[in-house]
Formats: structure tokens, sequence, C-alpha cells
């Protein structure tokens, strides 16, 4: 298990990125949820041990985090937003030498580890070419073997499918469910989608804080019987997230297609849906930014 508590973390520009966080993420996939300034990369470079928090505790399985991070960099496994390659270097030689960074010097266990991976992300077949022209898909599965090199026990996957279009997505996705049977794998994103297919447990973060968190079906069905989806004439919009509590709205045919967090049917024409994560994410992050909202407590 890795245990978060108490984290705070304030850039030299005064900037709080992190409020007083606290977490606890068992075995198998975790997503966490949040919009973009959330702190959810300042979070995991924190878990990746690539800057230190201001206050706080990280713990992962008798490691303590902040005094010794060689010893949890043994055990991670990391894929951030962004990662550089070297140019005219192909997927073999470079997870390859990524492998002797790692500290695996035995140069038939680096053969056959670079081999099991780029099979198990389904590039072998372009182990040969130079990973700076891969594609955007193929760049993230390559991302996903780096990560796994020596087996890790923990892996932090930051935006992970970001761009990726849905048939890379897709398989991106199911590589992830995959690795999440035997380790703990963090899943920090702002799509939501990824999060309701993967992730057996969730936490939703904002302004720093989580501002929820437990199991999505369970979260979920707090909302039952509450949401309401109805249209409206576009003009209509400003009148109606002022005497309802819109939680979305996109627009359609011409119209705007609102759901409503209500007891009861806000307007004629409006009809009861079953929530869904999505519902559960806007409904979050709309109670949040209401006055005192930052300062409601997180929900187990």
């Amino acid at each position: 298990m890795l245990s978060i508590t108490g984290v705070t973390h304030v850039y030299p520009n005064g900037t709080r990125a992190l409020a007083d966080l606290t977490l606890h993420i068992p075995l198998g996939m975790y997503g966490l949820l949040g919009p973009n300034g959330a702190g959810k990369s300042t979070l995991m470079r924190c878990v990746a041990t690539l800057q230190t928090p201001s206050a706080g505790r990280i713990e992962f399985d008798g490691i303590d985090v902040l005094r010794e991070p060689h010893r949890l960099r043994a055990v991670l496994g990391y894929l951030p937003q962004d990662f550089g390659v070297y140019p005219r270097v192909s997927a073999w030689d470079l997870l390859d030498h990524l492998a002797v960074l790692k500290g695996i010097a035995d140069r038939g266990e680096r053969r056959d580890m670079v081999e099991a991976l780029l099979v198990q992300v389904n590039l072998w077949p372009a182990r040969k070419k130079a990973v700076a022209g891969f594609s955007g898909g193929m760049r993230q599965r390559f991302g996903v073997a780096q990560a796994l090199i020596g087996r890790p026990r923990l892996i932090v996957v930051d935006e992970p499918t970001a761009g990726l279009d849905p048939e890379e997505r897709n398989r991106f996705n199911n590589l992830l469910a995959e690795i999440g049977r035997e380790v703990v794998v963090i899943l920090s994103t702002h799509i939501v989608d990824d999060v309701a297919e993967l992730c057996p447990q969730m936490a939703i973060m904002a302004g720093g804080r989580i501002i929820l968190q437990g199991a999505p079906g369970e979260l979920v069905a707090a909302l039952h019987g509450r949401v309401w989806r109805g249209l409206i004439d576009t003009g209509e919009l400003a009148a109606a997230q002022a005497s309802w509590s819109v939680i979305a709205h996109r627009l359609r045919a011409g119209r705007t297609l609102v759901h409503v967090l209500a007891d009861s049917a806000p307007a004629s024409g409006f009809a009861l849906v079953e929530p869904s994560v999505e519902d559960l994410y806007f409904a979050t992050l709309s109670a949040s930014r209401r006055p005192g909202g930052a300062d409601q407590p997180a929900t187990a």
C-alpha cells in the first residue's frame, strides 16, 4: 500500500499546489481524477521522488519515501506526461540502455527482459525503429515498457492517454489493466472514461486537495434518482445555472443539453437518467467551487 499523509507543497513563488493531502492507495489500479491545475502532477512528482514536498509523509511497503528515495526508485516505474528520447536510437537499444541505468548489469538478463517487454507492449515488430519516429500511441507504449523495467511494485502514470486516438487509447488501457492486477498503479488523469473503465478505486482532486474518494460504483450510487437531463435554448443557460444545480452542459443540434442535480425534475421536459462517473466528477467539482466548498472534507 502507498500511504500519503498530510502532504503539502508550496512552490518558491508562493503557489500552494498541495494542501494537507492524505490518501491511501491499495494494490491494483487507482484513478486520480482532476482538472488541469488540480495538483495531480505535483503529487505524482512527489511520489516519484522527483521533488520533495514542503511537509507530510509518503510511505510505500515499509519504505519512508522522503528519507530513503533510493529505496523507492528501485521498485518504482514512472511514466510522466512527456518524456524525451535520444534521436536515431532504436526501441531495443534505448530500452537496453535504460535497463543498464536501472542497475541490470547482466547482459543475458537484460536481453530477456527487453524482449519480453517489447512483446508485452506490442512493439516487437518495431524494435529496430527509432523511438523518436514513433506515433503518439507507440511512444506511450514504449513509455510503459521502460516503466516496467526491473519488475516495479509501484507504477505511476501521469496523463497517459491524452492525445491518443481511440484505438491506441483502448490498446493502452488494456495494457494498464493487465499490469494493474499484480502491482499498485496510480493513473493520474483528467479523462473520466479512463478511470471509469479501469479503476476499482478512485479519488477526485481539486485545488490541491482530495475532495472525494472511494469505489466508483458506490460513489455514483449516491447520485441515484438525482440526475436530470434536458434540452434548453442556448440563451437560457445563464438563467438555468442561476436557478438550478447545473453540473454539466454541452451543445447539441443548436440547443444546450444540461445535466442538473436535483431531487425532482427542474422543469418540464427533463428526464431522470442513470448517473455516471462523469456526472459524479462534475457534481463534485461544482460543489468544491461553491463558497467554502474547497474546505469540505474528503469522503471515504
